[in-house]
């Protein structure tokens, strides 16, 4: 191995280092792909990574779109209206109100894909809901954190899935279908890992709490404009309505956001502002984690990283089975973020998977997923944070609650798309 391989290996450790360390994760990688292209002699192939990043399209335009669809959808309070809609339903479920509030979350979390901002939102509902049901704040802090586990993965306009469309030359519906039974099974797994692990400690009942009932109407009509979008696109894609088979993502995200003005009557110029306000988040925030992974991705590729990853991979194809999952389930778990490291992941292999006998798809969705999962069980995820406040106990208290859940859905994850297809 060459001195400049050694010297590339100990950049990617020190960016791995920092990123535990929650350094700013695009900067990190933007410097570490960086220092990778000089030592490489070639500076520039850091430089146009970025420019090429930025070029991208196809990335760029669904993801500020429904970043923007999301901030429309809080400012007006439809999201609001869906989790109170699905909270009224946890109450008469009786026993099963633990795993029912993790697939409640999960279900939201496809629209309102953020992790954090879904705990936000559900969180401080549902976390009083279950504790005023008599179930541990732990307990019902978890169940929320727990739901965050990857639904969004159902999305066409989550970043991640549009990431995996452009690595593989996909597009993100194709995507979606690929592995859309997965992640809803996914979901009852992690359901019932958690439930099992809450009725072991006896934390599903017998809690007492002062939290008195807070009245909020709903408005049905208001409720449904968060899934929209969705809609339009599954309509459209399973060509059951002929005339949207051609509504690109961003055309729906922006139909939703005409839906909420609709259901909401508010002032149009407000809506406009907190779209664009979304819309710059989303390619200030995500895009830009996303252009920083090709930085870094550029620099591997410019000292020969990349290249010699995939010769190891193409020598011992189960390496890169393993690889998929546990690599970025592990950076989820100490960076609190799936983000930087699937995408990292996906960018530098998974476009290469071909090359060494994998399906580029399943590849590309296990590690999006699985980072996922290793950060539902972080407690230092934001997410986790947010719940852990709305309980009133610690971050750790949640985390160990959701170890089991996260673990076997990992394992189940890995199975199911690295084995049995």
């Amino acid at each position: 191995m060459s001195i400049q391989m050694i010297v590339g290996l100990i950049i990617i450790c020190v960016a791995i280092y920092l990123l535990m360390k929650r350094y700013e994760s695009r900067l990190v990688l933007f410097m570490a792909g960086l220092a990778l292209a000089c030592v490489a002699g070639n500076p520039m192939a850091a430089f146009k990574a970025f420019s090429g990043a930025l070029q991208n399209s196809k990335l760029l335009e669904p993801i500020v779109a429904a970043m923007g669809f999301a901030f429309v959808l809080k400012w007006t309070k439809c999201d609001e209206h869906l989790v109170h809609l699905l909270a009224g339903g946890l109450k008469k479920i009786g026993p099963v109100i633990v795993p029912g509030a993790v697939l409640v979350t999960a279900f939201i979390n496809t629209s309102v894909t953020s992790a954090s901002g879904c705990s936000a939102a559900v969180g401080a509902v549902l976390i009083p809901l279950l504790i005023k049901a008599g179930v541990h704040p732990a307990a019902a802090g978890a169940a929320v954190f727990a739901g965050t586990y990857g639904s969004p993965h159902l999305n066409p306009g989550f970043a991640q899935v549009i990431v995996v469309a452009d690595v593989t030359h996909n597009t993100p519906m194709a995507v979606i279908a690929n592995h859309a039974v997965v992640v809803i099974i996914l979901a009852f797994i992690v359901a019932a890992a958690l439930a099992a692990v809450i009725y072991y400690k006896k934390e599903h009942t017998g809690y007492h709490s002062e939290i008195a009932d807070v009245e909020f109407k709903v408005n049905l009509v208001k409720a449904a404009v968060p899934l929209i979008p969705l809609a339009l696109l599954l309509l459209g894609s399973t060509k059951a309505v002929p005339a949207l088979k051609d509504l690109g993502i961003a055309h729906a995200m922006i139909i939703g956001v005409f839906c909420a003005w609709g259901a909401t009557r508010e002032n149009p110029g407000t809506i406009s502002k907190e779209f664009f306000h979304g819309f710059g988040e989303g390619f200030g925030h995500v895009f830009g984690i996303i252009t920083c992974s090709f930085v870094f991705v550029g620099g591997m590729e410019a000292l020969g990283l990349v290249k010699a990853l995939i010769n190891v991979m193409d020598s011992n194809p189960e390496l890169a089975k393993i690889s998929g999952t546990v690599g970025p389930f592990l950076l989820g778990l100490v960076t609190g973020s799936g983000d930087a490291a699937s995408i990292s992941f996906n960018t530098a292999v998974t476009a290469h998977a071909a090359a060494f006998g994998m399906n580029p798809l399943n590849l590309g969705s296990t590690a999006a997923i699985a980072g996922a999962l290793g950060r539902t069980m972080s407690p230092i995820a934001g997410a986790c944070i947010i719940c852990a406040g709305y309980a009133g106990v610690s971050p750790m208290e949640l985390a160990r609650r959701n170890i089991l859940a996260s673990i076997v859905g990992a394992v189940f994850l890995t199975i199911t798309m690295m084995y049995l297809r």
